[in-house]
Parts: C-alpha cells; structure tokens; sequence
C-alpha cells in the first residue's frame, strides 16, 4: 500500500543528502512517538532506513502499545522498529544499548488548575533528566531535546523575529508561564549532563502544520484546518490579531534530524518559519486553500492602537551554520494537510 506521505518523504530523503550515513547500522531511542514531532520523526527515519538500506532500528517508548498500533499500524508493524510500555518519567532504565536519543515527549495540553501545571512541569523536568539518564547508561553519543519558542517569554511586539541570543525569558511568577519554564529548565538539564561522551543538541521549536497536526488541541492551524472539514464556520477564539509563523512538518523533520546529527553541542537552534502572518489571516489562508465560502466567526473585535502579540523566530543560526531553511510554502503545507486528513476519514 502506498504511503500517502510518500511524495514529503522522497523530499526529505532528497534534501538530507549523506545525512543518514551516521545512523547507518544505528538504534535511536525515541520519547513522543505517538505525538505530531515522534510521527514524522518515525516516517522519515523508516523511509530512509528502507530506501538507503541503513540496518538501522529504533527503540520507541510509548504509554499505550494499543493506541500507539491503532494510530499509526504501519509504523508500529515495522520491523525496525520496537515498542517499549512506560511513561517517560519512570520508565525502566534497562541496560540497553543505543547510539541516538530523541527526546520528543513533552505535556503541552491546555492547562486547566495547579493539578495539570504540576503534572506539565514535572512531566517536562522529569521526564527529561530520565531520559538523560538512560542516553548515558545506554552509551548515546548524540541527544536531541525538542524545546520550545517558550522559553524566551512574551516577545516584545517591537521585536519582529526572536533570536537565540534575546534575553528574555518567562514570568517566573505566572502559573501561565509553566510551559516555558519547564523547557528552560530542560536545557539546563541538557547543559549539566554534556560531557565527552554525550553530546545533547537543542531544537526551539515554534508553530507548525502539516500531516498528524492535532486537530482538537490549543493549536490554532490545527482547529482552522479541523473547522475546514467540518465545511465551516472557522472560529477564532480571540480578535485574530496575534501574529505567527508556520513550517511545514516536512521541513521540521529534516530540521530535527540535522540538529541531532550535526548541530553544536548545547548550542540552540530556533526551529519555524520566518513569513509571518496574523491569525485572522490564517483562516483566510485555509478558507483560500479549502475552495469554499465558509464563514470565519470572530471570538472579539480588535482593540484599536493595541500592537498585535508576535511569537515569530529568527532562524539565521540555523540557516547559517546548519544550511537549513523552509522548503515548503505554507499554502502547499496547508492543502497538503487537508487532503492527507481528507483521505484519512475517506
């Protein structure tokens, strides 16, 4: 059966050149696999190790075997890969042997009381010093925490992109700001355990679409392009003013793969794109590519003189010493999004 995400991963494929001659003969730990970054993660890896004939495997932790077979079948059925039961802040630290790890896992769900900010940091925290426990017991060379934009705080609105080097960070005394603090304090982790033999890279991650996008989490592009579906109307919770960037999911795994293999040690690397658009606009955007006159509904009118809200990366580092940039315009990354949920439900 041909995989429907065929076209995206021969450009992956295409685009990362000799990369995966490291992973030749290698077994990568993966953390997050279920989730939107793990599924593409999956995809590209097994394509690769499929079309170059790498011998390579990976070790995938996940929470629920079912679920994580129901979801994706063809990734769980593979032969490369191997499902291990656990959560990732107290799963079994086994001796086993691993040359790469991913840490992909993370609780980014809309936070509700003191009961899930708590649950969020711990999970984030935790979860990653184990994880990093377990790249060191298992002799890994390279690790890769997927951080966050979040860690540098609200961007000033004067400030048209975020670069690695802004100072800011978040309110440490607003239960709002948990997210970001916890991330930050996962790259602190990242900072304390590198040493010779292990070297731990950090991916900032911004906004992002494409395939496996969550359609029923607090993610914008993913509840636009689940409104679309539906035939409409698109709702926007707030006045639509905020602006943000999108990468195609694409782009974002052979972003992610480059980092692990070829970014500096502890040196962070922004991940998105840098063509911002309004959230208003975002619905346009998918109304445009969807083909129809469905309505967008407005959650609050805009407050007059009020600067919109930015969260929009820089990402020269990663253009300049890593020769990254974003391949697929946000149009194509959205119709591709739609048809590949299209054909789902078909």
């Amino acid at each position: 059966m041909r995989n429907p995400l065929a076209e995206d991963l021969d450009r992956v494929l295409a685009q990362t050149g000799g990369l995966w001659e490291e992973l030749r003969g290698a077994r990568v730990f993966l953390t997050g696999g279920t989730g939107f970054f793990g599924c593409w993660l999956l995809e590209t890896f097994l394509w690769a190790n499929d079309h170059l004939s790498l011998d390579a495997s990976v070790l995938v932790l996940t929470r629920d075997r079912e679920a994580f077979s129901k979801k994706v079948p063809h990734l769980a059925d593979h032969p490369a890969v191997t499902l291990r039961a656990g959560n990732v802040e107290t799963f079994d630290l086994a001796e086993e042997s691993v040359s790469h790890v991913i840490h992909a896992a993370a609780d980014g769900s809309p936070i509700l009381d003191r009961d899930d900010r708590l649950r969020m940091f711990d999970t984030i925290v935790n979860g990653t010093r184990r994880t990093l426990d377990f790249a060191r017991r298992s002799g890994a060379s390279r690790f890769l925490l997927t951080s966050s934009g979040a860690v540098y705080g609200v961007q000033p609105p004067e400030l048209l992109h975020m670069g690695e080097e802004y100072s800011g960070a978040p309110d440490s005394a607003s239960t709002a700001q948990v997210y970001g603090e916890a991330k930050r304090a996962a790259e602190v982790l990242c900072a304390v355990y590198a040493d010779a033999r292990l070297q731990p890279t950090i991916a900032r991650c911004f906004a992002f679409v494409g395939p496996y996008l969550p359609l029923d989490a607090n993610l914008a592009a993913g509840n636009f392009i689940r409104d679309a579906l539906r035939g409409g109307p698109i709702r926007i919770s707030g006045d639509g003013t905020p602006r943000r960037s999108y990468l195609y999911a694409a782009d974002l795994a052979v972003w992610l793969w480059t980092i692990l293999l070829r970014g500096q040690t502890c040196r962070p690397y922004n991940v998105g794109s840098q063509h911002d658009l309004s959230i208003r606009e975002l619905a346009e955007a998918i109304v445009n590519v969807a083909g129809s006159e469905m309505a967008i509904q407005m959650g609050r009118l805009p407050v007059a003189g009020r600067a919109p809200q930015r969260y929009v990366p820089d990402t020269r580092r990663a253009a300049q010493e890593l020769g990254l940039r974003e391949v697929v315009p946000l149009s194509q990354g959205i119709r591709q999004t739609l048809a590949w949920y299209r054909e789902r439900v078909a």
